[in-house]
């Protein structure tokens, strides 16, 4: 595969203090995520994750070894550095939807695009074209309170990539909807990862959803590893 590595994990590792004892969640974990691809994180829970999650999007250092977003080592960048890069770079999409509730749906996916810098037209126009890529344009003036859970999600995933990331992050994004309308917000997050070119790595215990990825791995004794 000849796409560029939009997200790499050398040597990671990640330990926490339990009183006198030290709890080592990563020991060494190597990953490489490519752009336009999708790849399934299939791991029980309290196997490291969300650690991990956690530490790809620059929310966490790491203990040891290295997180590269497009080539760019950020171990070593200040905390502004950083958040400008979790803001331009990387996308995230969340169990629950966390849409603010005040908020209209396009007023929700323009608002990450008015914090960077784009005019308020600029991002009213894509934010109503991605409603309308997520099949929920006509949906744009209602409040999330106002919208079904699946309506929901498909706004924070438009939400999530309204900046046009390089990498996506989803911690179970479909694990509160029934099969159904996962299966139909799986199948728009993954049209759009096909469309952008975005790198999607997605935690889900949903083996059907993980099945039909390009790539699916696990933790193992706090490493990354494939499975076949």
């Amino acid at each position: 595969m000849n796409a560029r590595v939009a997200l790499q994990l050398t040597g990671v590792e990640r330990h926490y203090g339990q009183g006198e004892t030290t709890l080592s969640i990563l020991k060494g974990a190597d990953f490489v995520l490519r752009s336009g691809e999708t790849v399934a994180l299939v791991a029980p829970s309290g196997t490291g994750k969300s650690t991990m999650l956690h530490i790809a999007g620059l929310l966490e250092r790491p203990d040891a070894g290295e997180v590269l977003i497009n080539g760019v080592s950020c171990g070593s960048l200040s905390d502004e550095r950083r958040t400008a890069i979790r803001r331009n770079d990387i996308g995230f999409v969340y169990q629950f939807h966390h849409l603010l509730p005040e908020f209209t749906a396009l007023e929700n996916i323009m608002m990450p695009q008015l914090i960077s810098g784009l005019t308020k037209a600029e991002a009213s126009e894509r934010a109503a074209a991605l409603l309308d890529y997520m099949r929920i344009g006509h949906r744009g003036d209602h409040r999330p309170s106002e919208l079904s859970g699946g309506e929901q999600q498909r706004v924070a995933i438009a939400r999530a990539v309204a900046n046009a990331p390089l990498v996506l992050l989803a911690d179970e994004p479909t694990g509160n909807l029934d099969p159904e309308t996962a299966g139909y917000v799986f199948q728009a997050l993954e049209a759009l990862v096909r469309q952008s070119g975005l790198a999607a790595m997605i935690a889900t215990h949903n083996h059907d959803l993980a099945s039909i990825m390009d790539r699916r791995v696990t933790m193992e004794d706090g490493k990354i590893v494939e499975l076949r």
